[in-house]
């Protein structure tokens, strides 16, 4: 199978030298083994990812010397398919609606904290990203329909109880990943393995959107026959969960490679929330495009890891 390589960007702010280097790195990867690159625009906070954000971003892309298949991948043009996947599991009755708030979700965390404070001196358990994991059982009045005034529709939540019941075989799951492993226990050489119950309820379509990023990543990716995912360090954890939702519609399942991060001054991994420097900023700096592949090492020099990494995916 020839292999097909993604970049996917959210346009909800400016791209900087991390993107720089996941976009870049995917492209050489792709050149080296005959393979296709493609760009997918994650736009499904509609409100943020502004044409001028698109726009800006795909200069960006253009000035960094990509070339890429068209047309170019919308989530925003993928909403029905994604409530239809989700009606699948309503079907199977894998899922069920929330009508909680993060405000309703952060009290009942924090008085679970305080009576298990009081009896045994437990914490309440966050999922890899670092959330507390959905209270259900504390919030049985809150997932009431009959008690929402506003008629807010509700999220939707992945029943984790009832997934891994069903499905036991899930209790662990794996991946194959040649890259930053923070945790030996769960490596076995390139196979990595995770309990899925770390991610508890997991929202699969908010209140605001008919899906969430692990739902529209995982099933974008099987669309568009991506075999190969190379994406950064801080989407290490979230593979377990993608991997079960592959599992849940069949999906195939891909090569994983997760790279390093970029950090600023401060040692915090580059934003664009916190509107670290962006590359159009640099651009406007005067920073060439030579000085852009020296600054995150993907220059003719530093090229030869690149065979090192296809040698690795031969061999696993």
């Amino acid at each position: 199978m020839q292999p097909v390589f993604r970049f996917a960007p959210s346009p909800n702010g400016a791209l900087h030298l991390g993107h720089a280097y996941s976009a870049l790195l995917n492209f050489e990867l792709a050149k080296r083994m005959n393979g296709r690159f493609l760009i997918r625009l994650e736009d499904i906070d509609v409100t943020r990812c502004t044409k001028e954000r698109i726009t800006q971003m795909l200069e960006d892309l253009h000035w960094l010397g990509l070339e890429w298949e068209e047309p170019i991948l919308s989530q925003s043009s993928r909403f029905a398919a994604y409530h239809k996947k989700l009606q699948n599991l309503k079907d199977k009755g894998l899922i069920y609606p929330s009508h909680a708030s993060r405000n309703d979700i952060k009290k009942a965390v924090l008085k679970a904290k305080e009576d298990k404070e009081k009896a045994a001196h437990h914490t309440w358990p966050n999922d890899p990203d670092g959330a507390p994991l959905y209270p259900r059982h504390l919030l049985h009045h809150k997932e009431d329909p009959t008690n929402q005034p506003d008629n807010m529709p509700p999220a939707w939540r992945l029943d984790m109880a009832k997934v891994l019941t069903k499905y036991p075989q899930l209790h662990t799951i794996t991946w194959s990943d040649i890259g930053y492993n923070p945790d030996p226990e769960i490596s076995i050489h390139n196979q990595r393995h995770m309990d899925p119950q770390q991610w508890g309820d997991v929202i699969l379509s908010r209140k605001d959107c008919p899906t969430s990023y692990h739902l529209a990543v995982t099933l974008d990716d099987a669309i568009q026959d991506i075999t190969h995912i190379v994406r950064g360090q801080d989407l290490f954890w979230a593979t377990g969960l993608h991997r079960l939702l592959q599992h849940l519609f069949a999906l195939p399942e891909p090569r994983y490679f997760h790279h390093q991060l970029f950090n600023n001054e401060k040692g915090e991994k580059l934003s664009k929330s916190r509107k670290d420097i962006s590359l159009k900023a640099l651009r406007d700096q005067n920073h060439s495009l030579d000085d852009i592949k020296a600054a995150i090492q993907l220059d003719a020099p530093n090229l030869h890891q690149l065979d090192h990494l296809i040698k690795k995916w031969s061999m696993s």
